[in-house]
C-alpha cells in the first residue's frame, strides 16, 4: 500500500491575490522530491490548467486539474457567496469543468461581487466531475460556522444524489481557530449521510517560510495592511507538505487518507 498522500489543492500564481506557487518551481519541486501526482485548484478560473498539465506531464508526474468556483444561493433575504471544490476525473469531466468555469463568468447579474454558478448548472454538468464539500473555507463550511446546518445537510444530500460515488467531505487542518468545531460538523456529516471523507491541504506557496511573503501578498490583494488586527489572516500552515507530515496531521483519520492516495 502506497504511503503517497497527494497534494490536491495547490493555488498557483493564478489565483490572483490568493496563491503564490508558480508552476515552474513547482514542477521542478515535484521532481525532487519523486511526486506522482499533484492537483492544481486555482480560485475563479482554469487560466493554469494547460501550463500546469505540460509541465508535470513532461516529467511524468500526473497533473490533476480542479478549480474552486464560487455558488451563489439566496439565503433567506441574503445572497450567500461560498466556493467549492471540483475536479476532472476524466475527459468529459474536464470538458464540463471548462464549462462550468466559463459560465461562472457568463451570466453575472448587477449584484454579482464574485464569478459564480447556482447549483442547478453544477447538477446539468456534473458528470465526470468529483465534488469536495467542507475544508476550511467554503460554501458549506461558511455556513456550518454561521450555524446553518439544517440548510447544509439538505442541499448536501441533493448534491449526493446527483454524484453518488464522486463526492467528498473534505476535511483540513490549518491550526486556524474556527477549525476544530467546523470539523466535528463536518464528520458528522459524513457519517450521517454516508459520504466520504478525503484529507487536504490548502497549498499557497510552496515552503514555509515564503508565509510571511505571502502574508504581505495577501494584504496587498484585500487593500490592506500587515499590522491591522480584523484582516484576512491564515496561519503558516499553508505550504506544500510532503506525505509524511499529512500522514502525521491526519493519522486519527485514516480512511481520509486512503481517499487522498
Amino acid at each position: 500500500m502506497s504511503s503517497e498522500v497527494f497534494n490536491l489543492k495547490v493555488h498557483t500564481q493564478f489565483s490572483i491575490c490568493e496563491g503564490a506557487v508558480k508552476i515552474n518551481q513547482l514542477s521542478e519541486y515535484c521532481r525532487k522530491n519523486n511526486i506522482s501526482a499533484v492537483g492544481i485548484c486555482d480560485t475563479e478560473n482554469l487560466s493554469g490548467a494547460l501550463e500546469f498539465s505540460d509541465e508535470l506531464s513532461k516529467l511524468g508526474i500526473q497533473p490533476i486539474i480542479g478549480s474552486s468556483i464560487f455558488i451563489k444561493e439566496k439565503i433567506g433575504n441574503d445572497l450567500f457567496y461560498g466556493k467549492i471544490s471540483l475536479f476532472a476525473k476524466n475527459h468529459n469531466g474536464y470538458k464540463n469543468l471548462l464549462k462550468l468555469s466559463s459560465k461562472s463568468y457568463l451570466n453575472l447579474e448587477p449584484e454579482d461581487i464574485k464569478p459564480n454558478i447556482s447549483f442547478d448548472i453544477l447538477n446539468k454538468f456534473s458528470d465526470g466531475i468529483i465534488l469536495f464539500i467542507g475544508g476550511s473555507k467554503s460554501f458549506f463550511s461558511d455556513l456550518l460556522t454561521q450555524n446553518k446546518d439544517e440548510f447544509c445537510y439538505k442541499e448536501i444530500l441533493k448534491l449526493k444524489s446527483i454524484f453518488d460515488k464522486n463526492i467528498y467531505v473534505e476535511i483540513q487542518r490549518h491550526n486556524e481557530p474556527h477549525e476544530f468545531n467546523l470539523e466535528k460538523k463536518l464528520l458528522k456529516i459524513s457519517s450521517d449521510l454516508e459520504i466520504p471523507l478525503i484529507a487536504t491541504n490548502e497549498v499557497f506557496y510552496l515552503k514555509r517560510d515564503q508565509f510571511a511573503a505571502h502574508d504581505a501578498y495577501i494584504c496587498v490583494g484585500e487593500k490592506s495592511y500587515v499590522n491591522e488586527k480584523n484582516r484576512l489572516k491564515y496561519s503558516d500552515q499553508h505550504y506544500f507538505m510532503d506525505s509524511q507530515e499529512l500522514n502525521d496531521l491526519f493519522k486519527d483519520i485514516p480512511d481520509a487518507l486512503e481517499n487522498n492516495r
